[in-house]
């Protein structure tokens, strides 16, 4: 882990902030006790993390020794921190934020009512390690009616590599490009979560399931998805074309991937009328 320059008067201010905001019944203290200030007091903090109230008081003035990377978890803990600000909590004490636990899979009314929103756009929301955990009604033309596929299985890359080798899909170079830069997604995920069982489970499977797979795999490509045009030619609508645009969503490292047509085009026509088709 890299250890840069420790900021001591703004770790000191930060932590009196974030000390400041809680309220003890937040953290399973009694709340009747009268406080002449808002907020945790500094031995409540202490307790709660378990240090010494005189170790803690001397990192909240701004003295003391480099507090540790456990000593910054365990206060991450204490005063119930964000992602947001147990990374920057440990940056300003001059430490590497330690890696994510594993991909966020919680689907946040927001990103619900959005992806419901887009009628006229096919559009889904993966994981980062590309489980689909939303969709709407367009986008069943495309990935199918998950709601009938159990939750572990609705995975994209695995379903890209259970199509038989000798498949047409695999000589289309549109295809192809797509799945590289999909692998290489995955390893990017793969680094970022290097202790989610989930990922670690797909990547071992694909690996003894799918040469194709474990080829690509070995290429060690790292990269993160950046959108694609898509031809596309569909059973039931016919030939489409599209750009396959990938929306990052910061907060949760998930990607909402949305099937844009160029604006009048005949794919924009079929998915027009597809639209009036499945409207409720």
């Amino acid at each position: 882990m890299t250890r840069t320059c420790l900021r001591r008067d703004e770790l000191a201010a930060f932590l009196r902030s974030r000390r400041a905001r809680l309220r003890p019944a937040e953290v399973g203290l009694p709340d009747g006790v009268r406080r002449r200030t808002p907020g945790l007091r500094r031995q409540e903090v202490a307790q709660l993390a378990g240090m010494s109230v005189d170790y803690y008081i001397r990192i909240e003035q701004g003295r003391g020794p480099h507090p540790s990377r456990q000593v910054l978890s365990a206060l991450a803990r204490a005063l119930l921190l964000s992602r947001d600000e147990r990374e920057y909590l440990f940056r300003v004490a001059g430490e590497s934020p330690p890696p994510a636990a594993g991909p966020s899979r919680e689907l946040t009314p927001g990103l619900r009512y959005l992806i419901d929103a887009m009628t006229e756009t096919p559009a889904y929301l993966v994981d980062a390690a590309y489980d689909v955990l939303a969709w709407n009604r367009l986008a069943t033309y495309f990935v199918g009616d998950l709601a009938s596929v159990p939750a572990t299985d609705r995975n994209m890359i695995r379903w890209m590599f259970r199509r038989p080798a000798e498949d047409s899909h695999w000589t289309d170079p549109d295809l192809i490009r797509f799945v590289r830069t999909s692998v290489a997604d995955l390893r990017a995920a793969y680094g970022r979560y290097p202790g989610d069982r989930a990922v670690q489970q797909l990547v071992t499977e694909l690996l003894g399931t799918s040469p194709r797979f474990a080829q690509l795999w070995a290429e060690h490509d790292v990269a993160e998805r950046r959108p694609i045009v898509k031809r596309v030619p569909h059973p039931e609508l016919g030939p489409l074309e599209f750009e396959c645009r990938v929306l990052h969503v910061p907060e949760t490292d998930q990607k909402m991937i949305a099937y844009v047509p160029e604006p009048g085009s005949p794919t924009q026509a079929v998915f027009r009328r597809l639209a009036e088709r499945v409207a409720p």
